[in-house]
């Protein structure tokens, strides 16, 4: 879920959190915020207390409660950033309930059990907002998002995403329309339905191909939905074993048939990139309901027709 932070919050807040740091008893050189979402509440800090601004966080505390820099951030969302400034005093309006605050030295802050994705007044739209975190990504592996062939990427990723992550905007019943099966109760299958995902661990993609048959009671559906019906559970973050499930139950529900089945066949890119890097691996899944789980005799047919 995403909770919008507006501008009148944002100023009480902040003036909460100004507040906070001038009863600490400590003395701050100056404050210095951390691009790109920590400046807005930097600046704001710095009206507050008339601690001066800094362009870069020097000032490092020499022994004590000697003088030095504030840092400031928007949220501490997977600890990362403030792990970076693990030597300043820190202060940020929000962590996430998971975070891991791995420093000794004082961190200020308002709320520390945030769950929700939080959309701050200043980064004008919820497509800016992305496209900023983006930009963040690529400065986290090394990149600098201002050369040439980076400046567009982020707003690249956004419109792929857009793509990829489709699956979230469509529904079955905007999918499905059935037709009288006149009496047809024979096996129906499709086959070799190329399919593509992206695993929720890693979010890198898995590829393969799906077969999904049913065996229809009164009603059949065309058969170019069923592909659809795959489409719009495997383009979202995803685990091979639910995209199955989620395939086979749609359909049960839609058409009451006398059984369907799903079985996907896919290479995990995050096996192949990473970790045990096992490249001409494949996972086999099924999802069986019906007379496809209860009669042997269905289930065997079926994996005689998809081989």
């Amino acid at each position: 879920m995403k909770t919008y932070y507006d501008l009148l919050t944002f100023k009480e807040d902040a003036s909460n959190l100004a507040r906070s740091i001038m009863q600490c008893g400590r003395t701050y050189s100056n404050i210095y915020g951390v691009p790109q979402g920590g400046i807005p509440l930097a600046i704001e800090l710095s009206h507050l207390t008339k601690i001066p601004l800094t362009s870069t966080p020097n000032g490092l505390p020499i022994s004590g409660e000697e003088y030095h820099t504030l840092v400031v951030d928007d949220i501490i969302d997977s600890g990362r950033t403030r792990k970076k400034y693990t030597d300043w005093d820190f202060a940020c309006l929000h962590i996430k309930n998971h975070a891991k605050l791995d420093s000794s030295r004082s961190t200020y802050f308002l709320y520390d059990d945030i769950k929700d994705w939080i959309v701050y007044w200043w980064e004008g739209n919820e497509e800016k907002s992305i496209t900023d975190s983006i930009t963040r990504q690529l400065e986290y592996i090394g990149e600098n998002p201002n050369r040439e062939g980076l400046i567009e990427t982020p707003e690249r990723v956004v419109k792929s995403w857009n793509y990829i992550f489709s699956g979230y905007g469509q529904r079955p019943e905007n999918i499905i329309k059935t037709f009288d099966a006149d009496g047809y109760d024979e096996m129906i299958i499709l086959k070799d339905i190329e399919m593509y995902s992206m695993c929720e661990h890693h979010l890198l993609p898995f590829i393969g191909k799906a077969h999904i048959a049913y065996i229809p009671d009164k009603k059949i559906i065309g058969v170019s939905k069923l592909a659809r019906i795959l489409e719009m559970y495997s383009r979202r973050a995803q685990i091979q074993e639910r995209i199955g499930d989620q395939v086979t139950s749609c359909i049960m529900k839609h058409l009451n048939p006398k059984g369907v089945a799903c079985v996907i066949e896919a290479q995990h890119l995050c096996m192949q990139m990473r970790g045990i890097q096992k490249q001409n691996s494949v996972m086999v899944t099924s999802s069986l309901k019906g007379v496809f789980l209860d009669k042997p005799a269905a289930r065997e047919e079926l994996m005689r027709l998809i081989k």
